[in-house]
């Protein structure tokens, strides 16, 4: 494959690595004469044995997830150039990073210094606290996926890749083995649960476990057995196998490795403040590829030598008539103009600069017709659901509700068009970790698709996506116990409803069978 172009732009030059999913290489971006790193994925693979649909459905989804992917700008995260398909592999195209991934600069360190721990998790607290406003779960961080850069700053990567691949929590691969990494695996990712911001702490945890005691808290000779271990074994304080370790670091990796997503620190942002009294201050960085660095010597250059800076032509200042402010008033933006602009973008897949019109023009729409119009209240309605296309289910969330109010006002709480609202609402939270408020809103809207009585609104087929749900975050919060009655007695309905060999309860028994495996070691 050496030599191959892909998109008829990226010339491969040295593979990297490769598993059951695709390579990596180093490649030739002859475009912009720069090296760049491709990651090649198989969507018939990854899809398994269903096919055409499943492959053409991860293609879909992998564009989409690598331009929300590409909303995340945080030096520490390696930045995605360019995303697609090329004959039967999709491709993302990723800078080039240079260094060492965590894996191997834990193996030529050991015993890996304790502030080096620190610094690591630190700049990986920054990272994700990036990552999750967007909001994106890693759901993959691992040793291997985080670089360690000459000046020491740390690198993170295959960000929207694991998500891809495993996009509804619970996916098995037709070879029957979870997606994901089970030694950096939360309990909730394990049990097949929603995940959330409080997953990636999880497996911060776990490296930062791995760090500064040399091996991860849970191993096993088989990935079942180490999943079991996560759902019920307690990890041993680091502080039993190197006594040196401050106390405060060890009460935070413990507190990373709870079972319970909510006894876990409320987000990374707090994981950072808890490690910052333990950062290293300012002083001499014991050579390239030390992770203290940053932190010893903010914003140095590096490599450290003195350099004299090119001084260039000086800049002229702007000419009087280019710096005078203008009297005219802004042209008023023509709201039909711009919806069909919106409708072109969307048919050619341009999601990001359709919400940036629909936004920009909802106050103009509002302002000439009125905010309770029928032409506003499409405006509003289309910004949402682009926004949520687009992955921006922060700012989808407040439109959603606002929508679900106004109509409910109006067509009352069994309303098809409410509900539908609601049940987006519902979608926002629990991409947004939040999953107890999303647990609570699904159950509000349930009894509506349930009722027999509630036509228009009774949906027995949403009615059957909702309970799913409301199984995989009853997992996520640590109600085990629940969760599996739940999605028993959906596969038990499932299964009157579609029959045995319908998708949704054969995917519910592989479900039920990988959790009760689980359970048992």
């Amino acid at each position: 494959m050496n030599g191959r172009v892909i998109a008829e732009r990226y010339e491969l030059a040295t593979l990297l690595g490769q598993g059951g999913m695709g390579q990596v290489w180093t490649a030739y971006d002859r475009r912009l004469d720069r090296r760049v790193a491709v990651k090649l994925l198989r969507p018939d693979r990854v899809a398994g044995p269903t096919g055409g649909d499943a492959a053409e459905e991860l293609r879909r989804r992998f564009v989409r997830e690598c331009r929300v992917t590409a909303q995340v700008d945080h030096p520490g995260l390696v930045t995605v150039h360019d995303a697609g398909g090329d004959g039967d592999d999709l491709y993302l195209v990723m800078q080039y990073v240079e260094g060492a991934d965590l894996a191997d600069h834990l193996a030529e360190h050991l015993p890996y210094p304790w502030p080096w721990a620190v610094a690591i998790a630190a700049q990986l607290c920054a990272v994700l606290s990036a990552v999750h406003a967007v909001p994106i779960v890693h759901r993959d961080l691992k040793p291997r996926n985080a670089m360690v850069r000459p000046d020491g700053t740390v690198t993170v990567l295959d960000l929207g890749v694991a998500s891809v691949l495993d996009s509804d929590t619970t996916r098995l691969t037709h070879t029957g083995s979870p997606i994901g990494s089970p030694a950096y695996m939360a309990p909730e990712q394990a049990m097949g649960g929603a995940v959330g911001p409080y997953t990636d702490l999880y497996a911060l945890g776990v490296l930062l476990h791995e760090l500064l005691s040399g091996d991860v808290p849970f191993a096993g000779s088989t990935a079942l057995g180490v999943l079991h271990r996560h759902l019920y074994e307690p990890p041993i304080p680091v502080r039993h196998l190197r006594p040196e370790v401050p106390e405060a670091l060890e009460a935070l990796v413990l507190r990373l490795l709870a079972k319970d997503p909510q006894h876990r620190p409320a987000s990374a942002q707090e994981v950072y403040e808890a490690l910052r009294p333990l950062l290293p201050a300012q002083g001499d960085p014991a050579g390239p590829l030390d992770p203290t660095r940053p932190f010893l010597r903010p914003q140095a250059p590096w490599p450290d030598r003195a350099s004299t800076p090119h001084a260039g032509p000086p800049v002229p200042a702007p000419r009087a008539d280019e710096s005078r402010q203008t009297s005219t008033p802004p042209a008023k933006p023509d709201v039909a103009k711009a919806v069909d602009e919106v409708k072109r973008l969307l048919s050619e897949g341009r999601i990001t600069q359709a919400v940036d019109i629909l936004g920009g023009i909802l106050p103009a729409a509002a302002a000439e017709h009125g905010e309770r119009s029928p032409v506003v209240r499409i405006l509003r309605k289309q910004y949402a659901a682009t926004l949520m296309d687009d992955g921006q289910y922060r700012r989808a969330l407040p439109e959603l509700r606002r929508l679900a109010d106004d109509r409910g006002a109006e067509a009352g709480p069994a309303d098809t068009q409410t509900l539908r609202f609601r049940y987006d609402a519902a979608q926002c939270l629990e991409q947004l970790g939040e999953a107890a408020a999303a647990l609570a809103e699904y159950r509000a809207v349930l009894p509506f698709y349930e009722n027999a009585y509630a036509a228009p609104a009774n949906d027995p087929q949403r009615a059957f996506d909702i309970r799913h749900r409301i199984g995989h975050l009853l997992l996520a919060v640590g109600d085990h116990a629940a969760g599996r009655a739940q999605l028993q007695a959906l596969l038990y309905d499932t299964e009157r409803a579609y029959g045995p060999h319908h998708p949704l309860p054969v995917e519910l028994r592989r479900q039920l069978s990988h959790q009760q495996v689980v359970r048992g070691g």
